[in-house]
Parts: structure tokens; C-alpha cells; sequence
């Protein structure tokens, strides 16, 4: 009797009832503004979902697809993906996808910008900073987020390596290690493909 008591307890706890794939328990998504206009965030509800294609790789030839650094570059902050949502969420920050365009096209974070990694250290007026003779002066730069395609992808470490010697400021730049292929295996939101 005590088993059958405990057992139906458990059936009818509101935690068990539950098979949503959340974010977080308490957060199911997250609403941002973009220029197209307002995008949910949220994860993949097919419990049986999988990936595939380039997603699902696990080795690629060093170099140049490495491990890369958690830190890639002095007094910069390495982020995961809650972290990345918060970004979206405050209207002074700004989320990078570095990778190049093709890659940007294919699908990238609702609310990202592009900036491919190539050309990160010359666009930094897009970022707050201003042009100068001398170079870019940064002192209203805003605080940025930058990925690329996973933890073996150089395109981000890069962008941020010319950035910061560029004159934007280390501390104002978060990283994204996980970058797209983290986003896509907990199957979050993903633009149009």
C-alpha cells in the first residue's frame, strides 16, 4: 500500500507531469527583438530529435579546424548559452556571428549580426567605435558577444585577436566557444535555413 501511495505521488507531482524541453525549468524561451522583428528562442520539443550533416562531425583535420582556447585572448570572457540569451536580451549589447557569409546564410542565432571574421577589425565603427586618423578610438564601444561554428573553429579567436588590436577593448568582448554546434545540440532556435 505505502509503494501504490508513493507511486501515485509521484505520477501526479506537477515536476514528473512535465516533458517540456525548456531552457531552463523555469524558462521555457526567451522573446529578443531583431531587425526582422521578434523571434522566439526556444528548444527543439522532439525529444527524438538528432543531428546530422556537418553538425554531427566530431573530427576535422588540425589545422585548421583545432581545438580552440577557452580565453582566446587576454581579458576576454568565455560564455555559454544562457549567457548568449542574456546578450539578446539587453539593448546595449551586441551579438557577432563571425563566420563567413555563406555560413551566416545557412542559419545562424536570431538577433546575430554578421560580421565575418575577415573583416571584424574594420567594421568596428558598428560596434561603437569611431574612425580616427590614427585608428579607431573605442571609448563608447559596446559590449559584444562573438561565435563561429563550434569549439574547433578559429574564425571567432581571430576576429577577436584583430579586434582587441584594433583598439577594442578585451573587457567589453564575451566568447561564444560552443558556437553553433553547441546552440544546435541543445536545439535551440536557429534562423531560417
Amino acid at each position: 500500500m505505502r509503494f501504490l501511495l508513493t507511486t501515485l505521488c509521484l505520477i501526479s507531482s506537477p515536476l514528473l507531469a512535465q516533458d517540456a524541453v525548456n531552457i531552463r525549468p523555469d524558462l521555457p524561451s526567451v522573446i529578443v527583438q531583431t531587425p526582422q522583428g521578434t523571434v522566439e528562442i526556444a528548444r527543439n520539443p522532439d525529444v527524438n530529435a538528432t543531428l546530422d550533416g556537418d553538425w554531427a562531425r566530431t573530427s576535422r583535420p588540425c589545422p585548421p579546424f583545432c581545438i580552440q582556447p577557452m580565453i582566446p585572448a587576454p581579458g576576454v570572457t568565455p560564455i555559454g548559452e544562457l549567457e548568449v540569451l542574456d546578450i539578446l536580451k539587453d539593448p546595449d549589447a551586441i551579438l557577432v556571428d563571425s563566420r563567413t557569409a555563406k555560413w551566416f546564410d545557412g542559419g545562424t542565432i536570431p538577433g546575430a549580426i554578421s560580421i565575418p571574421f575577415s573583416e571584424a577589425a574594420d567594421r568596428l565603427n558598428e560596434l561603437g567605435c569611431e574612425i580616427d586618423f590614427d585608428g579607431w578610438i573605442c571609448e563608447d564601444a559596446k559590449p559584444v558577444a562573438l561565435f563561429c561554428n563550434g569549439m574547433w573553429c578559429g574564425q571567432s579567436p581571430t576576429a577577436i585577436r584583430a579586434m582587441i588590436a584594433a583598439g577594442y577593448p578585451a573587457e567589453k568582448i564575451k566568447y561564444y566557444r560552443g558556437g553553433m554546434q553547441d546552440w544546435r545540440i541543445l536545439g535551440l532556435s536557429v534562423t531560417q535555413e
